[in-house]
């Protein structure tokens, strides 16, 4: 971060904080007093083998389900998240790795997905496309996100092209954090190279940034943290300068780090 957000990030409370969060599924402990923050402007990326936790964690900030003991933090304020509309309602948006997009709708019917502007009572239900085109074009715009033609179904895009659309609607709904999960995935090097373009631009804003990758590269080349994950608990929390990625490798699969009390008789899994 800028000595600035730094600056800010200090006197602010994070965006998200998880305090000693716990869930589990049954007998399954998927995540085990996990405790961190994210500031605004601020990206911190999630890591860990398949079974870490990473997804747990997500849905927990995102409403699916809540923590079955401790709390989670919204910029300073605990809160219970009872769906992801509540989430949304909050600030958090979160941009799956399958989008939740609709295929056959256009950009501007995307950014506004369930969220559709309406004409006034004295023309019915009608929807308000003409404004809502406009609006997701200055959004899009905004973001330095060019497609071709904005009235095409979203279908025809490309990849990095479609993450665009998605990341554009958090930012249109005026989100305060955005959660990634794999979003350079299956995506070729320029697509890549935007998306890592549109997480800075995220971070400008003052935004705060939660990056779910298995990519090591994207990982250092996006976010200020790491927190390393391992069946279910938190190992490491590390700024990215401090660290390599080889030093996380390590952390992931348990090297170089004391397994947590316990840790060897769990069995923790992503859910």
């Amino acid at each position: 971060m800028s000595a600035a957000v730094e600056s800010s990030a200090a006197v602010e409370p994070p965006r998200l904080e998880f305090r000693n969060a716990t869930r589990r599924f049954g007998a399954v402990t998927a995540a085990e007093g996990v405790s961190f923050s994210v500031h605004g402007g601020e990206c911190v990326a999630v890591v860990g083998d398949n079974g870490a936790g990473k997804t747990t964690l997500m849905n927990l900030a995102s409403g699916v389900f809540p923590p079955s003991s401790g709390t989670i933090a919204i910029d300073g304020a605990e809160v219970s998240l009872g769906s992801p509309t509540e989430a949304r309602d909050r600030g958090i948006e979160t941009i799956f790795q399958d989008l939740a997009c609709c295929e056959n709708l256009d950009a501007a019917a995307n950014i506004f997905l369930g969220r559709e502007l309406r004409l006034s009572r004295r023309w019915g239900s009608r929807l308000a496309r003409k404004a809502m085109r406009e609006q997701a074009r200055e959004t899009l715009k905004t973001l330095d996100i060019e497609l071709k033609d904005i009235d095409a179904p979203i279908r025809v895009l490309s990849g990095g092209q479609k993450k665009a659309v998605a990341i554009a609607r958090a930012v249109h709904w005026q989100a305060r954090l955005v959660i990634m999960d794999e979003p350079s995935a299956a995506l070729g090097v320029p697509e890549q190279r935007k998306v890592a373009e549109l997480i800075g631009t995220l971070k400008r804003s003052g935004l705060g940034v939660v990056l779910v990758s298995h990519s090591m590269p994207e990982v250092f080349e996006v976010a200020d943290r790491i927190v390393v994950m391992l069946r279910g608990h938190k190992v490491a929390d590390m700024r990215c300068e401090e660290t390599s990625i080889e030093e996380v490798v390590r952390l992931m699969v348990g090297g170089a780090h004391p397994v947590p009390h316990n840790l060897a008789e769990k069995g923790g899994h992503d859910h």
